[in-house]
């Protein structure tokens, strides 16, 4: 048995320990079915990666009909949803494995062909820069507003119920968290936008409702994490100094920080004299208060310990578990040189992956995943936004 530190079991501040530092990103499987409800196929990919990590972030789950943002993905947007989550919890749990249900709105990254006729809804009506084609959403009214933070909350409660021993808050990759908080999103002149602070508004009331649901119902130490993209590439849009500042309100609120990022080594994309890492500078704004979770193109358990170094307190892998299901169980037994680098084609039943995520990763992640029929293996997210940070549209 190797003795590498991130084997070693952690505790967050409210109690819950898991069993090492590695942490199973929250990844899209597109294999729900057209309601949101969990398919066997789903249950079978992730139990054939649980217990190894010390928790698994589930793919995103819509906590209402309006936030679905792509066919084949998972829901926590009705009570009819509880058996199946209760089953996916469940699988994860395997060995000690801690679950953690992802949930989020997709706000204006949707349509009327997704939504089923209805407009996709937004902080203000302004349309996404990427994709090209993306359509001018509706602006939410107050009322609304005030029902998809009710929303956020009932989908913790199901999470509670379901047997989850936590939810991460999804607002990266631009979706509504994000546009909230993003003056290219919200240019609202109502107390819901304008100012930065304003802009905060809407992310601050669902953390505080979601905690408020968590203190009332969670019977077990159960967690709140929130996941944030350090940076937009549009102007106006998000700087690392508003992230930094939106860190500063939320990291006593929260349980950990999650970054979304295609590499930990990444640096800042707007400011090329800014050399430091994304994760160094973000430690210094989480450091001794809550856990930052370090990512992004972390393959080796070199590259977990570079990002712990770094700063992060714990690291999400994501295309590597999608590789290779018993990257820590190999890893602990020091069986290195049978863990999976690449991914072929032909092995994608074996490794449990969906056939509709196959085809996924094969026309939308074929540059990123290391198949071994690809020609050029992309590695180096460093300086630019990777597919699976909500660059590329979902299909």
């Amino acid at each position: 048995m190797t003795k590498q530190p991130f084997l070693s079991s952690f505790k967050f501040n409210n109690g819950l320990e898991i069993k090492n530092h590695i942490v199973m990103s929250p990844m899209t499987t597109m294999t729900s079915f057209y309601n949101g409800m969990i398919t066997t196929d789903e249950l079978n990919y992730y139990a054939a990666r649980a217990g190894g990590p010390g928790m698994m972030i589930t793919g995103v789950a819509n906590v209402s009909d309006s936030g679905k943002g792509f066919e084949g993905e998972l829901s926590v947007a009705h009570d009819d949803m509880l058996p199946g989550l209760t089953n996916l919890a469940s699988v994860i749990h395997q060995d000690g494995t801690k679950a953690i249900l992802q949930i989020f709105h997709a706000g204006r990254k949707s349509n009327s062909a997704i939504l089923r006729g209805e407009k996709p809804v937004s902080a203000s009506a302004i349309a996404a820069t990427y994709p090209a084609n993306s359509e001018t959403p509706r602006a939410l009214t107050t009322d609304e507003i005030l029902q998809l933070i009710s929303d956020f909350g009932e989908a913790t409660k199901r999470a509670i119920k379901a047997g989850f021993d936590g939810v991460e808050l999804h607002g990266a990759n631009t979706y509504l968290l994000q546009q909230f908080y993003s003056e290219n999103a919200n240019q609202r002149t109502d107390d819901w936008g304008g100012s930065r602070e304003k802009r905060l508004k809407f992310p601050l009331a669902v953390i505080k409702t979601v905690n408020k649901v968590v203190r009332d119902y969670a019977d077990r130490p159960f967690i709140v994490g929130y996941r944030l993209s350090p940076e937009e590439i549009e102007t106006p849009g998000i700087r690392l100094e508003d992230s930094l500042f939106f860190v500063d309100q939320i990291r006593d609120k929260v349980d950990y920080l999650h970054l979304s990022m295609g590499s930990y080594k990444r640096t800042s994309l707007n400011d090329p004299s800014n050399k430091q890492s994304l994760i160094s500078q973000f430690a210094e704004h989480t450091h001794g208060i809550i856990p930052l979770i370090g990512i992004g193109s972390v393959t080796t358990p070199e590259d977990v310990n570079a990002a712990m170094a770094d700063g992060a307190d714990l690291v999400a892998i994501g295309r590597a578990f999608i590789r290779e299901p018993q990257w820590v169980q190999k890893v602990a037994h020091n069986d290195l040189k049978s863990i999976r680098t690449q991914i072929s084609p032909s092995d994608m039943d074996e490794l449990a992956i969906p056939p509709v995520m196959q085809t996924y990763l094969r026309e939308s992640f074929y540059s990123v995943m290391q198949f071994t029929d690809d020609p050029e293996l992309h590695q180096d997210y460093q300086n630019s936004l990777a597919p699976m940070e909500g660059f590329e549209k979902k299909l």
